[in-house]
C-alpha cells in the first residue's frame, strides 16, 4: 500500500469450480468492474484482496494482475499447508500470485467456535476477513445457499451484508457493504448467462465511499504534511503498518486542522456581516443615511459568497470527517504498538458508521496485514500522553468559554447601560409628565440611542450565536471527562496491568468520544442564521 493514501479494496469470492466454456464471460466481468472502480477513483490506488483459492479467486488475480492490480493474500492456513487442497494444475498458478502479492500472511481468528473442524473454520476466518477488510466484495456465485459447513461464497456474501458472524471483540454492525454478484454457473444450474452483473446491498453507500476515499486522497497527495505527529517514541523499531499509519494520520491532521480554520473564518465572517448589515439598515433607517442601503447589499452579497464558499469547500464536513479519521487511525497505531488484534473500525458505534462511513472502511481497509508480533508498553505514550493532552484541552477550553462569555456579559451590560441611559433621557424630557430639559429637538438624539442600542444588542446576540456554534461549553465538559477518564485508566493498568481487555476498554472510549463529538459539532453548519 503507499503510505500516504488510502487504497480503495476489492475482495473476491468465488466457486472453486468454473466451467471452461464460462470463463472468457466471467473474466469479462470481472474486468469491467475493476476498471470502472479505477476509473470512479483516479486518485486512489485499486488492491485486490483476494485468497487465492482455486477457481473464482485465481480467476480474479488472473484479471487483476493483467491490468496491474496489487494484490493482497490473506491466507486461511500457512501456506505450505494451505497448497495441499489445490490440483496439482493449479498449485504453480497459486504460487505464482503468491510470490507476486503485495502483501501475503495468515488470518487471525476472528469468530471463537469450537463447533467447527479446523480447516473449515480456517476458511470461514479467510472469508469473514474478505468481507469485513474490502470496500466492495466481488462474488463468482450462482446464488445458491451456504454450505453446511458454513464456508463458502455463499456464506462470504451473507457475512458481508448480514454480519453472519459473531465477532470475538463483539463488534457492531456494518450494515452498509455492497457485494457485485457476478453469475457463475455450477453444475446443471443456469439461471443467468455465466458474467451477468447484479449489485447486492448498499450500491449508493459504496459509491460514497469511493467518492470520499479518494476525495481524501487528492486532498492529502496535494499537501505537504510534514513530520508526523510523535504518537510513538522515537526508537520504535520499524514496522510497515505503523509506518503506513503515521502518514495517513499526519495527512489526516494537517487536512483536519487546516479545515478547522476555514470553517472557523467563515463562522467569523458571517458573524460580522450579519453585524455590519444590522447597523447598515440602522443607520439608513433611524438616521435616514439612505447611502447605507449600499452597505446592507454589500453585507448580504458577502453572507452569499460566504456561505457559497463554505458550500464549495466543504470545510466543515471534511474538518469533521479527517478529524474522525485522524482519531480512529491514532487509536489504530497505539494498538498496533500495544500488540493487539484489536480492530478500531470493528469498535465503532453503528451510529458513527453510518454518518461516517467511509472513514469506518479506511481503517478496515488500511489494518489489513499480518498481526503484529511484538507489544510494548502503552502506559506512556497513549494514558499518559492522552490525560496531559485533555487537561491542557480542557484549560484551553475553560479560558475560550470564560472569554466568550465575557465579551457576551460586556456587550449585555453595554445594552443595559445604553437602555438605562435612553430611559433616563425620555424622563428628562417628560415621558412622565414635565421634562427638566430646556426645549430642544430631542430627536437626533433618540435617532443616536437607538443606533447605538440596536446595534450593541446585535452584536452580543450574533457573538453569543457564533461561540455557541463552536459549542465552546460542551467542549470543556468532555475534555475534563476524558481526562478523569485517563487517569481512571493510569490507575487501573497500575492495579491489573496491561491486558487486552483494557486495551478495548481504552480503545472504545476513545472512538466513542470522538462519535459524540462529532454529533454536537454536526449541527453547527455555517449558515446565515448566525
Amino acid at each position: 500500500m503507499k503510505n500516504k493514501t488510502i487504497p480503495i479494496v476489492v475482495g473476491v469470492s468465488g466457486h472453486r469450480k468454473i466451467a471452461s466454456e464460462d470463463r472468457e464471460a466471467i473474466s469479462a466481468a470481472v474486468r469491467e468492474t475493476l476498471v470502472s472502480i479505477q476509473n470512479r477513483c483516479r486518485h486512489s490506488e485499486v488492491m485486490l484482496l483476494n485468497s487465492l483459492a482455486e477457481g473464482g479467486d485465481l480467476l480474479c488475480a488472473d484479471v487483476a494482475r493483467a491490468l496491474g492490480i496489487p494484490i493482497l493474500v490473506p491466507l486461511p492456513l500457512e501456506r505450505t499447508d494451505y497448497e495441499n487442497d489445490f490440483s496439482e494444475t493449479e498449485k504453480e498458478h497459486f504460487a505464482s500470485h503468491c510470490d507476486a502479492a503485495a502483501e501475503c500472511f495468515v488470518v487471525s481468528p476472528i469468530e471463537k467456535r469450537e463447533d467447527m473442524p479446523k480447516r473449515d473454520f480456517a476458511y470461514r476466518q479467510a472469508s469473514i476477513y474478505v468481507a469485513t477488510h474490502a470496500h466492495i466484495l466481488l462474488a463468482l456465485w450462482d446464488g445458491s445457499e451456504s454450505a453446511p459447513n458454513g464456508c463458502g461464497t455463499a456464506f462470504a456474501v451473507d457475512a458481508a451484508l448480514h454480519d453472519a458472524f459473531c465477532s470475538s471483540e463483539g463488534a457492531s454492525p456494518d450494515g452498509c457493504r455492497t457485494v457485485v454478484q457476478i453469475y457463475t454457473p455450477r453444475g446443471e444450474r443456469s439461471d443467468y448467462p455465466a458474467g451477468t452483473k447484479r449489485i447486492l446491498g448498499a450500491a449508493a453507500s459504496f459509491e460514497e465511499l469511493c467518492d470520499r476515499t479518494d476525495e481524501f486522497n487528492r486532498l492529502a497527495s496535494d499537501k505537504d504534511t510534514g513530520k508526523a505527529y510523535p504518537v510513538l517514541p522515537e526508537e520504535l523499531e520499524t514496522d510497515a503498518a505503523l509506518d503506513r499509519f503515521a502518514e495517513i494520520h499526519a495527512a489526516a491532521e494537517t487536512l483536519s486542522n487546516g479545515y478547522s480554520k476555514r470553517f472557523r473564518w467563515i463562522l467569523a465572517l458571517l458573524s460580522i456581516a450579519s453585524t455590519v448589515l444590522t447597523m447598515a439598515f440602522l443607520l439608513y433607517d433611524e438616521a435616514e443615511l439612505h447611502w447605507m442601503i449600499l452597505v446592507c447589499g454589500a453585507m448580504l452579497l458577502s453572507a452569499f459568497f460566504l456561505r457559497r464558499i463554505a458550500e464549495r469547500t466543504a470545510a466543515h464536513r471534511r474538518y469533521l470527517e479527517y478529524r474522525t479519521l485522524e482519531e480512529g487511525v491514532r487509536v489504530q497505531i497505539y494498538l498496533r504498538y500495544a500488540g493487539s488484534r484489536v480492530e478500531p473500525a470493528a469498535l465503532m458505534t453503528w451510529t458513527q458508521k453510518q454518518e461516517t462511513g467511509w472513514v469506518a472502511s479506511a481503517l478496515a481497509v488500511l489494518g489489513i496485514g499480518p498481526a503484529p508480533v511484538k507489544s510494548h508498553d502503552i502506559s506512556d505514550c497513549w494514558i499518559e500522553d492522552q490525560r496531559v493532552y485533555h487537561e491542557k484541552a480542557s484549560a484551553r477550553a475553560k479560558r475560550r468559554r470564560g472569554g466568550s462569555e465575557g465579551v457576551v456579559r460586556t456587550a449585555l451590560w453595554i445594552s443595559i447601560l445604553l437602555y438605562l441611559s435612553a430611559l433616563l433621557f425620555e424622563i428628562l424630557c417628560g415621558l412622565f409628565g414635565k421634562g427638566i430639559l430646556p426645549p430642544f429637538d430631542a430627536d437626533p438624539y433618540r435617532t443616536l440611542l437607538k443606533i447605538l442600542l440596536g446595534s450593541v444588542s446585535a452584536a452580543a446576540l450574533f457573538i453569543s450565536n457564533y461561540y455557541g456554534k463552536l459549542s465552546l461549553s460542551r467542549n470543556h465538559s468532555d475534555h475534563e471527562k476524558m481526562e478523569r477518564f485517563f487517569r481512571h485508566m493510569e490507575e487501573r493498568l497500575k492495579r491489573q496491568g496491561q491486558s487486552e481487555a483494557l486495551l478495548l476498554v481504552l480503545a472504545r472510549e476513545e472512538l466513542s468520544e470522538n462519535g459524540n463529538w462529532c454529533s454536537y459539532q454536526r449541527d453547527n453548519t455555517p449558515d446565515f442564521s448566525i
